[in-house]
């Protein structure tokens, strides 16, 4: 009676150690699954919060990218406003002082009749200056051209002269003038250019 007594005791102690273990483990997994939820969550919250901030940066940085090609357009616009305007000016006080020699021309005509030939002569010799001091005050100078030596730059040569008494590479006549305006050539001078003494004159 006593060892069946014991065995009894034995199987309650076993039962009993069987029920209550798994009721701890399944308590133990469901503290686990709620840690591993709110780190979730809170990585979760963490990466929407840097998708915000990373939007809004992008944002930020399109809209000061808009205003500052917006001033540079303006800067762009302010400066071609300028050089307009600059050259427009410039425009009209060249016009006014042609406006001044073409005034002149029109008063030779009106009383050419009554000019003798010097008179008329003085006139024109008196444009002639008057339109050169235009010119040279715009930095335009005429191409130095007979006696000088022949400069491609300057030059534009239209016939060479066999049997001159100039050294080779010499102008030796203006055919149309040049002009250089500043360091650049505006128009080349076309010359005729010596090919110093023929074959004849320099064996003697």
């Amino acid at each position: 009676m006593m060892e069946e007594s014991q065995e009894k005791s034995a199987e309650q102690t076993v039962n009993a150690t069987e029920q209550t273990q798994p009721t701890l483990n399944a308590d133990q997994t469901k503290g686990t699954d709620t840690g591993t939820s709110a780190k979730d969550a809170a990585r979760i919250a963490e990466l929407e919060a840097q998708l915000a901030r990373a939007r809004q940066e992008a944002a930020d940085n399109w809209n000061k990218f808009l205003r500052e090609r917006a001033d540079l357009e303006n800067v762009r616009k302010r400066q071609e406003r300028l050089i307009t305007d600059r050259v427009q000016h410039q425009k009209k006080a060249l016009l006014n002082r042609l406006l001044e020699v073409m005034d002149n021309v029109e008063r030779g005509l009106i009383y050419q009749d009554s000019m003798d030939l010097q008179a008329l002569q003085q006139i024109l010799r008196m444009f002639y200056w008057q339109m050169n001091e235009v010119m040279r005050n715009e930095g335009l100078n005429p191409v130095p051209t007979v006696g000088e030596p022949f400069n491609p730059y300057v030059h534009e040569a239209i016939e060479a002269i066999e049997n001159s008494d100039q050294p080779e590479g010499t102008i030796v006549e203006e055919v149309r003038k040049g002009y250089t305006l500043g360091d650049e050539t505006l128009r080349p001078a076309r010359v005729k250019v010596s090919m110093g003494m023929g074959n004849g004159n320099t064996n003697k």
